[in-house]
């Protein structure tokens, strides 16, 4: 039997949906209202800029938000400055920036050289992908496909597709001509090295030991063999921003590594990524503050964190990727799963952006780094 109440109307109609409907809200004085890009205010004299964009956006909500709180951070990374209680030195944050393969691969690879060539992060962490498409675009073009292209006929014509990229074959052809006389020099190299310590009575395995390569020693080589502006590996060894790949061998430099073992047989290149892993890890201890700019998920993503776990954590974290938290993926994790684990500070500014990289990194530099501020 309906009640009282829900049977009585008013002049606004029955009491129940009345007051379901109308139901009245607490106080948002402090909250910040939603708003957009005002275009009115900018014209052919006056036009807008990438940071008026993003201001604009700031308070539209969803993503766009987070677009506008992500170049906030990373300002806020790039402004600090601190002063060292030895030496009184001045000091700023140490930014450590991650990204996959495929953004290498894409257009955003001249984004990336951009940071690196004008030195405006510390240190880069990327996979063997990340590492040979830069170079091999040196040596030959990248081009723009499909996504729906098939691959059986692709693999018929000899092309290799990344998204809606299309890679020759022909290219890793290219690239092993190049890198193997390299990878001879290397271990020819590291001989002599072991040689020399060995005759001076060293021991061989010393952890300063010259006989031994690392991931980055590596990749800094190739740096400087490629001599190519274009290169975003050049100007980290010219600049001498370290380069770290934790799985240097899962990829086409794997490959050539593997095809070298045969033929410098029974010789063999040796690259230690211990030293490698201590090195990253001391950065990130040393830093004065931390801030993290990853670019996709994955390994990357999560070597920089643990690297920031040996600091009780980053200052600043931005993470831009697709991924999905609900399969319990450290890929899809939230920058909060971090901080439980001691990766970010609890104290943090922290922000992630569910967008693809190609769409939005482009923007936040243009309003960051390259806004001229």
């Amino acid at each position: 039997m309906a009640s009282t109440k829900d049977t009585q109307v008013g002049a606004s109609g029955p009491a129940l949906a009345t007051d379901a409907v109308l139901k009245p809200s607490v106080a948002l004085d402090d909250a910040i209202e939603v708003s957009g890009v005002d275009f009115d205010k900018y014209s052919k004299d006056k036009p807008i800029s990438a940071a008026d964009l993003v201001a604009g956006m700031k308070n539209m909500g969803f993503q766009a938000t987070n677009l506008g709180v992500a170049c906030d951070i990373i300002n806020e990374m790039r402004a600090w400055e601190g002063t060292h209680p030895d030496t009184g030195e001045k000091q700023k944050t140490t930014i450590f920036l991650g990204y996959t393969s495929n953004l290498i691969s894409s257009g955003l690879r001249e984004t990336l050289k951009y940071l690196v060539k004008h030195k405006m992060v510390s240190a880069i962490v990327t996979t063997a992908g990340g590492i040979e498409e830069d170079f091999i675009k040196c040596l030959a073009k990248t081009y723009v496909g499909d996504f729906a292209l098939p691959g059986a006929e692709l693999r018929d014509k000899g092309l290799n597709r990344i998204g809606n990229l299309l890679v020759p074959n022909d290219n890793y052809v290219k690239f092993e001509e190049w890198i193997i006389p390299i990878y001879d020099q290397m271990l020819k190299e590291q001989e002599e090295a072991a040689e020399k310590r060995l005759g001076a009575g060293c021991d061989v395995n010393d952890a300063e030991s010259p006989a031994w390569w690392t991931p980055s020693k590596l990749i800094a080589r190739l740096g400087k063999e490629i001599n190519d502006e274009d290169s975003v590996y050049y100007w980290a060894w010219k600049n001498d921003i370290p380069v770290f790949c934790p799985a240097i061998t899962d990829g086409s430099l794997g490959d050539m590594l593997f095809f070298h073992t045969y033929k410098a047989s029974p010789r063999q290149l040796r690259l230690d990524i211990v030293a490698d892993i201590r090195k990253i890890n001391s950065l990130a201890m040393t830093a004065p503050r931390a801030g993290m700019i990853i670019l996709g998920g994955g390994i990357i993503k999560h070597h920089i964190c643990n690297a920031c776990l040996m600091r009780n954590g980053a200052d600043y974290a931005v993470y831009i990727n697709t991924g999905q938290e609900f399969d319990g993926s450290d890929a899809g994790a939230r920058p909060d799963e971090a901080v439980s684990w001691g990766k970010i500070r609890a104290d943090a500014k922290k922000i992630k952006i569910y967008a693809d990289v190609t769409l939005v990194f482009p923007l936040i530099v243009a309003a960051t780094f390259a806004s001229g501020n």
